[in-house]
């Protein structure tokens, strides 16, 4: 497969590799790049050589959240989901889009019946954070820094919300009242990173910890990844999710009639200020 925003790659024997390759943009996520990460877990999933996929980013930075100024149209691409309405006036068109390319990737992601590890530098801001906590474990460098600050632009979080089971309820408030990053270490403290370790061992330490699983047989990873999951389907998680998407598209909306756009303007300084950094 050819891919123009990601490199696929196959580092060690049962192990593939997806690498965010739009280092210019600090990987921030367009649709031809969400697509073709679905496209390459695809792939791995249909790879029965492939027991565990990282999903890593070049550059400074795992990625910068959604990319705003990305101008492509959704019939460029082949939805996934079994809705369409894209194109629809209103609040109904853009709640399709979303729902197809925001939640419904990071869904399908989340339920890949393999294992998967986020491999997080630097910062993963906003949308940057829904790749990562899809992913069912988190190595991340010394340096990582994880970020939703979207409440500036008057939504409540990003589409993929799962605040309080990676941070529990309180630090998942300070994270979106604030706008204020989240560490690795204090991550790893809060459960929601698994190892920290030195950027220039982040390679390394990553592989080693994916060609550790990889040694285990495919169907009792697959099981014990269901079962997991699964605890986490019964506490409501996926319930929950829908919900605060649905809160998401009231701010849209609420924006729309304030603002004349779907986010705050005042916002783009704020995710623009923390990319810089």
């Amino acid at each position: 497969m050819k891919f123009e925003s990601l490199r696929y790659e196959q580092p060690a024997e049962g192990v593939a590799r997806i690498v965010l390759a739009r280092e210019e943009t600090r990987n921030a996520q367009n649709k031809r790049l969400l697509y073709e990460v679905n496209d390459a877990f695809d792939a791995a999933g249909r790879d029965d050589a492939v027991k565990v996929v990282i999903l890593a980013a070049d550059g400074p930075h795992f990625s910068s959240g959604h990319d705003l100024r990305d101008k492509s149209r959704m019939d460029e691409f082949t939805p996934v989901s079994c809705w369409g309405g894209f194109d629809l006036p209103g609040a109904e068109g853009w709640m399709a889009v979303e729902e197809e390319i925001y939640l419904g990737l990071c869904w399908r992601w989340r339920n890949f019946p393999k294992p998967t590890i986020a491999q997080v530098q630097g910062k993963a801001i906003a949308g940057g954070l829904m790749l990562v906590w899809v992913c069912d474990l988190v190595v991340a460098s010394s340096d990582a820094e994880f970020s939703d600050p979207v409440v500036a632009f008057g939504v409540n979080g990003v589409e993929f919300f799962t605040h309080a089971w990676e941070l529990g309820s309180r630090r998942a408030k300070e994270m979106l009242f604030t706008g204020a990053p989240v560490t690795a270490d204090e991550g790893r403290q809060l459960g929601m990173v698994n190892h920290v370790v030195e950027r220039d061992d982040l390679d390394r330490f990553t592989l080693a910890l994916a060609e550790r699983i990889a040694r285990q047989p495919s169907m009792g990873l697959k099981l014990a990844k269901q079962a997991v999951n699964q605890s986490l389907d019964a506490q409501g998680q996926w319930t929950a999710i829908q919900a605060a998407f649905s809160l998401h598209q009231l701010a849209h909306s609420h924006n729309m009639q304030v603002h004349g756009q779907i986010v705050d303007p005042g916002g783009a300084a704020v995710i623009r200020n923390q990319s810089r950094r």
